[in-house]
């Protein structure tokens, strides 16, 4: 996910100071890693290097003095520009699972009780984001990202499970290179 961007999406709607930003964008991306207060400020003073946003004045709120910004003409073309191109599928597909499976048959380990673990912790967390989004007074925002989620985690699981009934052939090709 672009940093850069999603912050230019939110300041499309208007001039924000950073702690604002990070707010709105853990609240817009629920089931997304939390932006880093550093991250939102750095993101932001490379955006006003380049053109896309600008400072706004500062505000104070009765607190301390907080700089805002917002988008310029380039960082609303450059937005549009962004949020139309399509995300191409990933050319290479790199798997953390598939690697330690292999590693694990590499290193006389047992690949069949890594599955069973990984298999285990992918339902766990599928039961977390099902309560997530089924818990009372829950918003689309957080239900979408939580369906998105639990989708990735069921297609892992299916991989994992084929890939287990596959373990004996797998292990003689690994054994044989």
């Amino acid at each position: 996910m672009s940093t850069r961007h999603i912050l230019l999406g939110l300041l499309a709607g208007g001039p924000s100071h950073g702690y604002d930003l990070k707010r709105r964008h853990d609240d817009r991306f629920p089931e997304a890693r939390p932006l880093a207060y550093g991250q939102v400020y750095t993101t932001l003073q490379r955006l006003v290097r380049d053109g896309l946003a600008e400072v706004d004045g500062t505000d104070s709120d009765g607190g301390p003095e907080r700089t805002m910004y917002r988008s310029t003409e380039a960082g609303t073309r450059e937005l549009a520009q962004w949020a139309g191109q399509i995300a191409p599928p990933a050319p290479f597909v790199t798997n953390e699972i598939f690697a330690k499976v292999v590693v694990s048959i590499l290193a006389g380990g047992d690949p069949d009780a890594y599955l069973r673990a990984q298999r285990a912790a992918h339902m766990a967390r599928m039961r977390e984001l099902t309560a997530v989004k089924t818990a009372h007074g829950a918003d689309l925002a957080t239900v979408l990202s939580a369906d998105y989620a639990l989708n990735h985690l069921d297609a892992d699981l299916r991989w994992m499970n084929t890939t287990a009934a596959r373990l004996t052939t797998l292990t003689a090709e690994v054994d044989s290179a």
